[in-house]
């Protein structure tokens, strides 16, 4: 009973911070908790949910390669000045972090609980938005911003 009304207030929360995703996220969950087989559902969800999150955002991202918007003339564009370096690296500093971050939650479960509310204000209150690629360009930007380049 504890877990639904957890969801009920997640769900509140995202409704009137007008958050469309975890609004989606919550009711589907919701939804598989009704099945019978929710139990092995939500393990198999648990265990690889976040590969398949990452491979989903992964084709997102490589998209505009496949259409053509972006080619290999855009990337070394990109390499030529500071900026592109920032996101190079910032890049690099979020798949490490990430991977560090993906080994404390195997280690340390209860942490989840801690970083499902920071993510649930920070999408729903600050407007921001819960993916892991999106990181990297918000760090490039904070950098960038702070040393004063332009884009």
């Amino acid at each position: 009973m504890e877990s639904w009304l957890f969801l009920a207030v997640i769900m509140l929360v995202a409704y009137f911070g007008k958050n469309m995703s975890l609004i989606i996220a919550t009711g589907v969950v919701m939804l598989l908790k009704l099945l019978p087989v929710s139990n092995k559902i939500f393990s198999v969800l648990h265990t690889e949910g976040i590969n398949w999150g990452v491979i989903i955002i992964t084709i997102s991202v490589l998209v505009p390669i496949a259409t053509g918007q972006i080619g290999f003339s855009d990337l070394i564009a990109a390499s030529k000045g500071p900026v592109g370096w920032i996101a190079i690296a910032c890049g690099i500093l979020v798949a490490v972090l990430s991977r560090n971050g993906v080994s404390l939650l195997t280690s340390s479960p209860q942490v989840t609980v801690a970083l499902v509310l920071g993510t649930i204000i920070g999408v729903v209150f600050l407007k921001g938005v819960a993916a892991g690629p999106v990181i990297a360009a918000g760090i490039t930007f904070c950098l960038v911003s702070l040393l004063h380049l332009s884009f």
